[in-house]
Order: structure tokens, then C-alpha cells, then sequence
């Protein structure tokens, strides 16, 4: 991963499983949203490929990786909502672009997928209208819209107090339960990466590489390297079973 002729990340190599919650992980500056966007194809990498199964998605022709695109669900940071338009609108945008449903069918499906984020009722309310956990949690209606196969996150609970942030990682593991989905999330919350993270990568800003890859409950347990341990307990806020201040598993 480059910009110009900074690099920012090299020789990263790794595989996400399907159905897991894969976390990238590691400190400021490291990439981690980088990382994200290069997955989604709104960066190129500068070497190297994604794939995707056996697609070849940075070679691949603009069509094909736009249909590869509609089996992906992304919430970023701030929720992303407009303003101007209530949680149904919100969430039916995406089934209006991509889908021949009726307005009342779209109408249905969004509150459908409200109702699944825990937002039934909400379907007339305007984003300003709702605390920034339910606005998170509407943003994730919008991105199971479609019935993704791959959900991608970026720092979801970001600006939420742990008892929203707790609830969000419930929502996450639930989703992916019922939909099948597969999860790629960005975060730096230890109590999220151990909660639901199954595998991951952890970036380096230092060495601009990544040091580690696999269960963020086996790192801690066994890496050896200081980065990666000093990272997974806070410099010693947490006991070796992954028990962060305000964990829950």
C-alpha cells in the first residue's frame, strides 16, 4: 500500500476465512483504514492482489468487480447517514439502485432491516433525531440491505459508550449468524477484538508490515513479539485471558 512513492504497508499476505470476523488491527497510523478501503477496490494497491475466492478483484474488468461489489455491506466510521432522509429512506436506498422492488416493497425490506438492528419504529425518524448508537446501528441497516456475503466495518463503535459498543459487537456477532455473512472490521477496541474477532492481522507502523495473523485470543496467549503483546494488553491493564477492563466475551 503506497501513496506516491511512500509506502505505507508492504508484504502483507493473508486469507479471511468464510464466516469469519476478521479484525485489522494495530496502532495509529498503521494502515488499518488503508487496508479497508484496498479491500473494497477504492484503492489500488500499488503491488500486489486481492482476491476474492478465485477473482482476481484488482485485475478484474470494471463490470465484474461491480457485481462483486453488490455482495458487500460496508459501515464506515460515522455512520454515513443523510440527513435529509428518514432511517427507511436511508436504508432503502440501496434497494432502490440495485433491485426491481416496488416502493412498497422496498418500504417493507427496509423495515424488515431495521427491525433486525433492533430499530423497529424508527422507520420515520431522521438521523438527528436518535443517539449515535442507533444511528450506527441504522447504518448497519442500510449495509445488510442487500443480503451481503461480506460485511466490512470501519471502527464501528467508535465514539460509543461501552454499554452501545457492547451491544454493537452482540449485533455483529448475530448478523453474521443469521445472514452467514462473512466480517472484516477495523478496531482498536480491545474489548470488541476479543469478543468477536476469530482471526486477524495486526499492521505495523514501525516496520510498515504486518507482525502477526490468526485468533486475537491465541496471539495474546502465545506471540512473542513485544509490539503485538504490548498492543493486546494495553501495556498490562489485562490478565492473560483476555479480561480488558470493561471485556466482555
Amino acid at each position: 500500500m503506497a501513496y506516491g512513492t511512500f509506502v505505507l504497508m508492504k508484504d502483507i499476505n493473508f486469507t479471511v476465512n468464510h464466516g469469519d470476523i476478521f479484525v485489522i488491527m494495530g496502532g495509529s497510523g498503521s494502515g488499518k483504514s488503508t487496508l479497508l478501503r484496498h479491500m473494497l477496490g477504492l484503492i489500488e494497491p500499488a503491488k500486489g492482489e486481492v482476491w476474492y475466492g478465485d477473482f482476481n478483484f484488482t485485475k478484474g474488468e470494471p463490470q465484474q468487480r461491480e457485481e462483486m461489489l453488490r455482495h458487500f455491506g460496508v459501515l464506515y466510521q460515522g455512520g454515513a447517514l443523510w440527513s435529509s432522509m428518514t432511517l427507511a429512506e436511508n436504508v432503502g436506498l440501496p434497494l432502490g439502485e440495485f433491485t426491481n422492488l416496488s416502493q412498497s416493497e422496498i418500504r417493507d425490506v427496509a423495515a424488515l432491516k431495521l427491525a433486525l438492528v433492533g430499530l423497529k419504529g424508527f422507520e420515520g425518524y431522521y438521523p438527528s433525531q436518535i443517539s449515535g448508537g442507533m444511528q450506527k446501528r441504522a447504518g448497519l441497516a442500510r449495509a445488510i440491505a442487500l443480503d451481503p456475503e461480506i460485511l466490512f466495518f470501519d471502527e464501528p463503535s467508535a465514539g460509543l459508550d461501552p454499554i452501545s459498543s457492547r451491544l454493537l459487537d452482540d449485533l455483529i456477532l448475530e448478523l453474521r449468524d443469521n445472514l452467514g455473512a462473512t466480517v472484516v472490521v477495523v478496531t482498536h477496541e480491545l474489548a470488541s477484538i476479543f469478543a468477536i474477532g476469530n482471526n486477524s492481522v495486526f499492521l505495523d507502523a514501525e516496520s510498515r508490515t504486518m507482525i502477526a495473523h490468526g485468533d486475537p485470543k491465541d496471539l495474546l496467549a502465545h506471540s512473542t513479539d513485544q509490539r503485538v503483546q504490548t498492543f493486546l494488553t494495553r501495556g498490562g491493564e489485562e490478565n492473560k485471558n483476555g479480561k480488558a477492563e470493561g471485556h466482555h466475551g
